[in-house]
């Protein structure tokens, strides 16, 4: 009777041992500090998505800066252009040379021009209705190359410049009296590109 408690006592034992080597507990590395290694990494990660976050915002930032600089630039160049084709020139009936109010007027649009490089220039030439459509297209082209040669003697670039002449085709005032011929003698800007 004592052998067999023996055994069984020496069964428990063995099984004790057996079970208690089979959970051993696994071993975490650790600094001197006492942070795991998984926690290292963890917040090497957040630390890795922070700074992702905060680069992806400094991106947005400057794309915003960028989007609102360019479109306070093309609000700056509308209001250039209209400062520009706000004003045209006018002519004595059968005249092309420049009066002294179409020569300030050209002197301000030279001036914005030259403020603004990336700016090129139509220029129409007008006339009145009476005379044939031939005499009037080389009068309206006259008067378009006057306002032309005028700008680029004030130191326009000439690639930045063109001329057109539409002759009678295109009144500004389509009444038939001295009035309206006078409002149709004229030299008329539009902007090309910018």
């Amino acid at each position: 009777m004592r052998g067999i408690w023996v055994v069984g006592l020496g069964l428990v034992l063995a099984m004790v041992m057996a079970f208690g080597s089979g959970c051993a507990k696994r071993q975490v590395e650790s600094d001197p500090l006492g942070i795991s290694a998984v926690d290292a990494e963890r917040a090497a990660e957040e630390a890795r998505l922070r700074e992702e976050a905060r680069l992806r915002e400094q991106q947005l930032a400057e794309e915003r800066l960028a989007r609102e600089r360019s479109e306070a630039e093309r609000a700056r160049l509308g209001q250039v252009a209209e400062m520009i084709t706000a004003n045209m020139i006018h002519f004595d009936f059968d005249r092309y040379d420049l009066r002294s109010d179409a020569r300030e007027i050209l002197q301000t649009k030279s001036e914005l021009l030259r403020q603004n490089p990336e700016i090129r220039l139509l220029i129409e030439g007008h006339t009145d209705e009476r005379g044939t459509s031939e005499y009037n297209l080389a009068l309206g082209e006259r008067r378009a190359r006057a306002a032309y040669e005028f700008l680029v003697l004030l130191g326009i670039s000439p690639n930045r410049l063109q001329i057109v002449s539409y002759g009678k085709e295109r009144p500004l005032n389509p009444a038939s009296n001295e009035t309206a011929w006078a409002q149709n003698r004229r030299a008329q800007f539009r902007i090309l590109d910018m």
